[in-house]
C-alpha cells in the first residue's frame, strides 16, 4: 500500500483528521477566493473590451491596431500579478498571506505603510473554513462531504462578486451547473439526487425565473434580474432536483424582500434600488442541500398546522 494509499484510508476512516483537512485547506481556499472575487470581474472587463474593439474593426489593418490598443499591456490572471498592498504597492510576503493569522499578527494593517487591511478578507477565509466544515459535519467523511464543500466554495465566491459587481460569471455558474449534473450519475442514484431529478431540476430552475423575469418585464417595462440568476438556479437545480425549488425561491425571495426593505427604511435609499439576488440564492440553495425536508416539515406545521 503506498503512502498516498494510507492518506486516503485514514482521511476517510478517522474523523477528526478529515474535518482537520476541510479546515486548513478551506481556509487557503477562502484566500483565493478573495483573489477570484476581486480579480475576476476585470479579467472579464478587459476581455469584453478586446473582443468588442477586435470585433468592430473589421479589416485586419484595423483588427491589429484594436489587439494593439484592447489587449491588456500586463498579464492579469487569477495568478499574475502577485498581490501587492493597494496603497504602497508592497510585495504580499508569504508570511503575511497566512489566512486570518496574518491578518491578526499584523493587526490588520500593511507591514510597510501602516495602511488598514480591509477585513472582509480575513472573513471570507474564516467564512469559507467554517461552513466547509458545516457541510462536511452534515455529510459525514465521505465523497458527498468532499462535493458539497465544493459547491460551498463557488457559492461563496459567486455571492462575493455579485455583491461587488451585481453579476454572476458563466465561468463559474455553468461548471457549478455540469458538475452537479455530473454528480447524478454516480452509483445507482447520483450523490445527491437521481439523473431525472437533476435534469428537471435544472431545467425548471432556469424557466422559473427565465418567466418570472419576461413577466416583470412585459408588466413594467423593467428587468428584474439578470440571466445569471436564472443559471445559479438551474445549477442549484441539479443539486437538490426540482423538490427543492420551491424553497430555494422562497427562502431566497423572502430573506432577500426583507433586507431590501431594511435597506431601504434604514438608509433612506430610493425604493427602486437594485439589490443583487445571487447571494440570497446561493444560500437558500446551500440550506435546501442539507435541511430540505426540515425546512419542508416548518413549513407545512406552521402553514398549515401538520
Amino acid at each position: 500500500m503506498t503512502s498516498f494509499d494510507v492518506f486516503f484510508d485514514t482521511f476517510f476512516s478517522v474523523p477528526w483528521f478529515f474535518y482537520s483537512v476541510i479546515i486548513v485547506v478551506s481556509l487557503m481556499v477562502g484566500s483565493f477566493l478573495n483573489v477570484v472575487i476581486y480579480r475576476l470581474p476585470i479579467m472579464m472587463e478587459r476581455s469584453f473590451k478586446y473582443e468588442c474593439n477586435a470585433y468592430f474593426n473589421a479589416d485586419e489593418n484595423e483588427a491589429a491596431n484594436a489587439k494593439n490598443v484592447a489587449a491588456p499591456q500586463d498579464t492579469f490572471n487569477l495568478a499574475k500579478p502577485d498581490s501587492t498592498c493597494p496603497h504602497c504597492k508592497h510585495a504580499i510576503r508569504a508570511w503575511e498571506n497566512i489566512p486570518v493569522v496574518s491578518y491578526l499578527f499584523l493587526k490588520g494593517k500593511c507591514s510597510q505603510c501602516k495602511s488598514p487591511i480591509s477585513v472582509r478578507y480575513p472573513l471570507v477565509e474564516l467564512t469559507t473554513a467554517l461552513l466547509s466544515l458545516w457541510v462536511a459535519y452534515f455529510f459525514g467523511p465521505g465523497y458527498a462531504a468532499l462535493a458539497a464543500v465544493l459547491v460551498t466554495w463557488f457559492l461563496i465566491a459567486m455571492s462575493g462578486i455579485d455583491l461587488d459587481t451585481m453579476y454572476l460569471p458563466d465561468q463559474l455558474t455553468l461548471p457549478l451547473l455540469w458538475f452537479g449534473l455530473a454528480l447524478s450519475l454516480a452509483g445507482d442514484n447520483g450523490l445527491f439526487i437521481s439523473p431525472s431529478d437533476a435534469i428537471l431540476g435544472a431545467i425548471f430552475g432556469y424557466l422559473s425565473l427565465w418567466s418570472i423575469y419576461w413577466l416583470f418585464k412585459l408588466i413594467t417595462g423593467k428587468e428584474g434580474m439578470g440571466y445569471g440568476d436564472f443559471k445559479l438556479l438551474a445549477a442549484l437545480g441539479a443539486f437538490t432536483g426540482w423538490q427543492g425549488l420551491p424553497i430555494i425561491i422562497l427562502l431566497s425571495s423572502l430573506v432577500g424582500a426583507v433586507v431590501g426593505i431594511t435597506i431601504i427604511v434604514t438608509q433612506n435609499k430610493d425604493k427602486n434600488l437594485q439589490i443583487p439576488y445571487g447571494p440570497y440564492l446561493a444560500a437558500a440553495g446551500w440550506l435546501t442541500l442539507m435541511y430540505a425536508q426540515p425546512i419542508t416539515d416548518l413549513y407545512f406545521s406552521y402553514v398549515f398546522g401538520v
